[in-house]
């Protein structure tokens, strides 16, 4: 059995394809809709508001964090992955180069989220843990741990992931008739909690899978 098939024992079919391309999809969607932001001068007031009291930051925030989510993406394609080696390590290094950016740019706002010090908490240690898991999964990769190398990069692209997540709840939180700074300060932690835990749920199956 080959390393990656010893890693990802289960083999990648019609389900896992339908799954991949719905994540694909959504990360694509919410590139698109932060490259908007960068090039428009029509912002809606949330974005005008940051970019007025953070305009290095958010530019960074906006252009590196969709790069980590569509790269990281094509990362977790099995299928893409063991067939295209090479693409797969250049596209590590560009996740690895985009999370440095976007998660220090991402800190350095946290500390004016809109929601207070509950707001700038939840960011903050999104921002923290994103660059750790992803410095972490790094470290992994260059002493060939491939093992430790994939668990970390999940719990990575979990983070990265709240960028879906957070487009979601905002949006459904203002239908739900909540009011925006309430639902802020809420979101600011259910954009990352939920998706960490699962990536640990995925990591322990994966775990079990392999000694089986």
């Amino acid at each position: 059995m080959s390393t990656a098939n010893h890693i990802f024992p289960t083999p990648y079919g019609p389900a896992q394809w339908a799954r991949w391309s719905t994540l694909m999809l959504l990360a694509l969607g919410v590139a698109g809709y932060a490259l908007w932001l960068v090039l428009t001068s029509d912002r809606p007031d949330f974005a005008a508001g940051l970019f007025a009291r953070h305009p290095v930051g958010a530019l960074l925030h906006m252009v590196c964090s969709p790069v980590a989510l569509v790269a990281g993406a094509l990362q977790v394609n099995r299928a893409i992955r063991t067939r295209h080696l090479l693409l797969h390590r250049w596209l590590g290094r560009l996740y690895v180069l985009a999370v440095v950016l976007g998660g220090t740019s991402g800190l350095s706002m946290a500390f004016g989220a809109q929601g207070g010090p509950t707001s700038a908490w939840g960011f903050g240690l999104l921002a923290v843990l994103w660059l750790l898991t992803t410095g972490t999964g790094f470290v992994a990769m260059r002493r060939g741990d491939q093992t430790a190398h994939r668990d970390w990069m999940l719990r990575s692209y979990a983070l990265t992931m709240a960028a879906i997540t957070l487009r979601i709840y905002l949006p459904s939180s203002l239908i739900a008739g909540l009011s925006f700074e309430d639902a802020y300060r809420a979101i600011a932690w259910l954009c990352w909690v939920p998706n960490l835990l699962l990536a640990e749920w995925l990591i322990r199956r994966l775990h079990r899978n392999t000694t089986a």
